[in-house]
């Protein structure tokens, strides 16, 4: 499936995840505040696929991604394009960071996915990428491990509409569930980058579900021993 994604922002996490999906097959639009930096930029950058514009421009594709931080205004930034909005897939990345990623600006019984679902209801809000450090996109796997993305929306055929789009991306994509539980992706996030940058290895991180089939017929061995 080839669709266009307007991407709005242009700092690392905006870039990268322009390359990502030029490198995937969609067309994307690179958006800025500031056309002449946008244009600047996908010259440098030498795909094809991705063009410049303002973000008013970004926000007439049929996915929208804001590269953008709740703490920097990203709801009222947003507001003028509202209309523009409407119906679209939003791809939502945010995580709500202080200044200086030692917490979040958002108390625990909500999360920004959904705080942006509440100011734009009529968007189709699917998060994800909130686990993925910046780093990590330059090279997603870790020796033989791919990383993974943990998916969240209320809207299933949004949801199924993202899944279709990012099927040539390097990355694991794993359906979460409900838009709330990105409360807890959220703040897993902001764990593991304390962990990270105690143990040497942000922002080149990620975190993992890991496991294998079983079924209730299997033995516990265990169980066995104390039965």
């Amino acid at each position: 499936m080839n669709s266009t994604i307007g991407i709005l922002g242009t700092g690392r996490m905006g870039i990268r995840l322009a390359l990502m999906f030029a490198d995937g097959g969609q067309s994307v639009i690179l958006g800025s505040r500031f056309r002449e930096r946008s244009a600047r930029i996908v010259q440098k950058l030498g795909r094809e696929q991705i063009t410049s514009g303002s973000y008013v421009d970004a926000a007439t594709a049929e996915f929208v991604l804001p590269a953008l931080f709740l703490r920097d205004g990203l709801l009222d930034t947003l507001e003028p394009l509202r209309n523009q909005l409407d119906g679209k897939v939003y791809i939502d990345i945010s995580n709500p960071f202080n200044s200086d990623y030692s917490d979040f600006i958002l108390p625990w019984d909500t999360s920004g996915a959904e705080q942006i679902q509440q100011r734009f209801p009529k968007t189709r809000v699917v998060g994800a990428f909130k686990n993925v450090w910046w780093e990590v996109f330059d090279a997603p796997q870790f020796g033989e491990t791919v990383s993974d993305v943990f998916v969240v929306s209320d809207d299933v055929q949004a949801k199924t509409k993202f899944f279709s789009l990012v099927e040539k991306t390097p990355f694991r994509y794993i359906d979460t569930g409900k838009l709330s539980n990105a409360r807890t992706i959220e703040r897993m996030t902001l764990l593991s980058g304390e962990l990270g940058q105690r143990y040497g290895f942000f922002p080149r991180m990620n975190y993992k579900l890991l496991g294998e089939p079983w079924t209730p017929g299997q033995c516990d061995r265990l169980a066995e021993i104390i039965a």
